[in-house]
């Protein structure tokens, strides 16, 4: 099966056939919006402070707090943290991000380990914590067992720096497989899709913003 990550089973998800035309054919691509420059900037502004202690500018000036708590934890800081993988005949084996066999890749925005312990935080520009997706976290912090095997606790978050809200979790290595299965429903539809050639699009709000302009369901975005 084609190498995933959270990004790409969501959109999987959300419409198989969006899926299919930006991972499979690449004939269309996903052009960033306004928010997702706005998201790479704090994304880049919270790594810089906290590796470098780099000043947060102004305009992101209400997300201090929170990254100079997080800052202020003790232990080894790793920003944007990039995490391949793979499957073996046993379980699951670290691999390079980039790697020929790796199963499943990510990139984790801030962790910081303390011996046995660790906190990771994954940065979210939303306006509120409505939607979150505590799932993600379950999945990176099997990944990071995986990496770093001494690890036997992980103290996680979902950060939403504009509303000031923390989605916490606590990990715990004996459950890291579970971790890593929690996406098993949407990775088994992946796979009958792959083999079965079946990409059904799928009808939702987000159809406006939808790259695959000859869908059946495409309509023009509302301005």
């Amino acid at each position: 099966m084609t190498a995933w990550s959270y990004s790409s089973i969501k959109t999987f998800d959300q419409c198989p056939k969006k899926y299919f035309h930006l991972k499979i054919v690449k004939d269309v691509k996903d052009t960033p919006g306004e928010a997702a420059d706005y998201g790479t900037a704090v994304h880049e502004a919270a790594e810089l402070f906290v590796k470098d202690g780099t000043p947060i500018p102004e305009k992101f000036g209400y997300m201090k707090p929170i990254v100079g708590s997080l800052a202020a934890i003790e232990g080894d800081k790793h920003t944007e943290l990039k995490l391949g993988v793979r499957k073996t005949g046993t379980g699951y084996a670290p691999c390079s991000f980039f790697a020929k066999d790796v199963w499943w890749r990510g990139i984790v925005d801030l962790v910081i380990i303390n011996g046995d312990k660790a906190h990771m935080v994954d940065y979210k520009t939303g306006k509120n914590a409505k939607y979150a997706d505590p799932k993600q976290l379950d999945l990176m912090a099997g990944a990071l067992f995986v990496h770093y095997p001494d690890l036997t606790v992980i103290k996680s978050a979902l950060a939403y720096v504009v509303s000031n809200e923390f989605i916490k979790k606590v990990h715990v290595r004996e459950d890291m497989d579970t971790y890593l299965n929690v996406f098993a429903d949407e990775l088994g539809r992946l796979e009958h899709a792959q083999l079965s050639g079946v990409w059904n699009p799928k009808s939702s709000p987000l159809c406006g913003w939808c790259p695959v302009v000859e869908c059946e369901h495409h309509r023009p975005r509302r301005r």
